[in-house]
């Protein structure tokens, strides 16, 4: 599990304006994002609109995307649903292509308890050998798990080795670190949240801004490892603004309009999601003109 750690970033899902998938877009995105320096990739997370795809097409992006990575960086695809059933397909079918891991949310609108999530993630990792990540988002969720749920879990399985935390609760991600080891891998998954994270002892991040920025969301892991801690502060400082702006409305709408206007993507969505508001569109420009996107012509649309 040394190989993960750093900037994973979880990559969109593009689409044609027709709608259907846009394969070929992600392929760039891929290619651009391994030449910036991040650490890893995901896709089919929350970034990736899960929930507006279907089982086959979360498989076939995992599996384009598994093609087009050929084993240059980690590859870790959310497999996750709130049906036990579907959570197994997924994840046996990225542990075939050899992804590194597989990140698996919190079952969703069942509300279960802490033993239900105890038996849930163990049905899965009894079912696989593949590392799982478990990833904690109570406000997508309405479920937070806990830390000991989570301690329990690694002391009965082994495959599973870390948690993606969208938690703005630094006290439970400080009693996660205690209770599950200093070697249990804790990702942040609040884009504000990335240096505070390494700062306690984290393993990295998973933040939508790889997507815009994916230099200098790699480059606040790699100061802190090279001990260089001032300038990953000054670096977390500097993407203030934009991490913001991209959760004025849901994500990934703001991430996704945005990229459109970069020409990274065409900023199509699936319903319910949509484009941002006019004022909010105006916004967007004002921040997007703090900073300097260098996206190569080969990324582009």
């Amino acid at each position: 599990m040394r190989e993960l750690r750093g900037s994973i970033v979880p990559l969109v899902t593009a689409f044609k304006p027709g709608g259907e998938l846009d394969l070929e877009a992600m392929g760039r995105l891929v290619d651009w994002q391994i030449a910036s320096g991040s650490h890893g990739l995901s896709v089919t997370g929350t970034t990736g609109e899960p929930s507006a795809l279907t089982l086959d097409e979360r498989e076939e992006v995992m599996r384009y995307v598994a093609e087009r990575i050929a084993g240059r960086v980690p590859l870790v695809p959310g497999t996750g649903t709130n049906n036990l059933a579907e959570t197994l397909r997924l994840t046996r079918f990225a542990e075939a292509l050899g992804a590194s891991a597989a990140l698996l949310i919190v079952p969703y609108y069942n509300r279960p308890s802490q033993e239900g999530l105890y038996r849930y993630f163990a049905a899965i990792a009894d079912a696989v050998d593949l590392p799982l990540v478990i990833y904690n988002i109570p406000g997508r969720t309405a479920v937070n798990i806990a830390p000991a749920t989570l301690a329990r879990l690694r002391r009965d399985q082994p495959q599973i080795v870390g948690v993606k935390e969208s938690n703005k609760d630094f006290e439970h991600v400080c009693r996660v670190l205690h209770e599950c080891g200093r070697d249990f891998l804790v990702f942040s998954g609040i884009e504000l949240l990335c240096y505070p994270m390494l700062a306690i002892g984290g393993a990295g991040h998973v933040s939508a801004t790889g997507n815009l920025l994916p230099k200098e969301v790699a480059a606040i892991y790699d100061l802190v490892q090279a001990g260089k801690h001032g300038e990953a502060l000054d670096l977390h400082y500097q993407l203030l603004p934009l991490n913001d702006a991209l959760f004025w409305e849901t994500n990934p709408g703001p991430l996704k309009w945005v990229m459109g206007e970069l020409g990274l993507i065409e900023p199509v969505y699936r319903l319910p999601l949509c484009e941002p508001s006019a004022e909010n569109q105006r916004r967007l420009r004002e921040v997007m003109a703090q900073y300097d996107f260098a996206v190569p012509v080969g990324a582009r649309r």
